[in-house]
């Protein structure tokens, strides 16, 4: 991807996965003396981290400029443990090592953008609370109309422009719609560097990051952070311009014969200002989408 040619680190993902995640780590986060002086390296040293993990320190080095591509499970969870990695980036680290070492190979295709049978009939179902279909990079395959309408003003955009990676950084309305607009931003670039660090040439990952990258100063600080999260279910708050302040629960699945398609549903207590949201907002959906539907009035005769 252009930006990773571009930033001149060279090596390999594993590498410039550690050399990021290294430099988040002082030297007081794993016991060791912290000097009154300045350090020249944010972070940890390859030495202070290559004894922490119990490897030689010229073994770290080759790891990290990329001639080394072969480290043991153990060598990766003692490194893990040093860089303080929770499980998601635990997870990745062996990833990346199995990828360096040529264990997995990107796909040069772009995932189909085709739905499971009856994928729509569950989206509707699934009515009043909104409900969607991502693709592995944020496409939105699908929607129910609260799932759509959910997101205030993606409805302007249509077909492949409507993803939500691109809607979080680039619809002027995104910003202002969820009360913590930065971890909302922050949950996307890690799941999208996660795909990166396996997955580096795939086609559709590409496209997005590649637009996000020359758009956005935000992904930029974001992207180069390395951060990698796992995230099946939560909770966000929302500022919507129609139906005003509602906080809802959310919870995703991976839909079974696809290629990483998520479906999305969110969710409020009955009997609760947010739930009364909640109908209201596939009220407002609906209501448009029939408005929408109705045949022009013919002129009077």
């Amino acid at each position: 991807m252009a930006r990773e040619q571009h930033s001149g680190s060279g090596g390999t993902e594993l590498g410039r996965f550690l050399r990021a995640r290294r430099t988040r780590v002082t030297p007081g986060d794993v016991g060791l003396p912290v000097s009154s002086g300045v350090r020249r390296t944010p972070g940890l040293r390859r030495e202070e981290l290559a004894t922490l993990a119990g490897i030689s320190i010229d073994y770290y080095a080759r790891l990290e400029r990329g001639t080394e591509t072969r480290p043991s499970p153990s060598v990766i969870d003692a490194i893990a443990r040093v860089l303080r990695l929770e499980e998601a980036e635990h997870k990745h680290l062996r990833e990346l090592a199995a990828s360096a070492d040529g264990h997995v190979t990107a796909s040069a295709t772009v995932p189909s953008r085709s739905l499971p049978p009856g994928t729509q009939l569950i989206l509707e179902s699934l009515r009043p609370n909104p409900a969607y279909v991502v693709g592995r990079t944020f496409e939105l395959l699908a929607a129910n109309p609260g799932g759509l309408r959910l997101f205030a003003g993606i409805e302007d955009w249509q077909g492949e422009q409507r993803n939500l990676a691109r809607y979080v950084f680039l619809h002027p309305t995104a910003r202002e719609l969820w009360d913590d607009w930065d971890n909302a931003v922050r949950s996307c670039v890690a799941w999208l560097r996660g795909l990166a660090g396996i997955e580096p040439g795939a086609p559709d990952l590409a496209l997005i990051v590649d637009e996000l990258l020359r758009k956005s100063p935000e992904f930029v600080r974001m992207w180069d952070r390395y951060d990698v999260r796992g995230n099946t279910g939560g909770r966000h708050a929302y500022h919507h311009p129609e139906v005003g302040d509602l906080a809802l629960g959310y919870q995703g699945m991976t839909l079974n014969g696809t290629n990483g398609q998520h479906l999305v549903v969110f969710y409020a207590e009955p009997d609760t200002r947010d739930y009364d949201a909640m109908v209201l907002l596939d009220k407002a959906a609906r209501d448009a989408r029939d408005r929408a539907s109705k045949p022009s009035a013919s002129p009077a005769q």
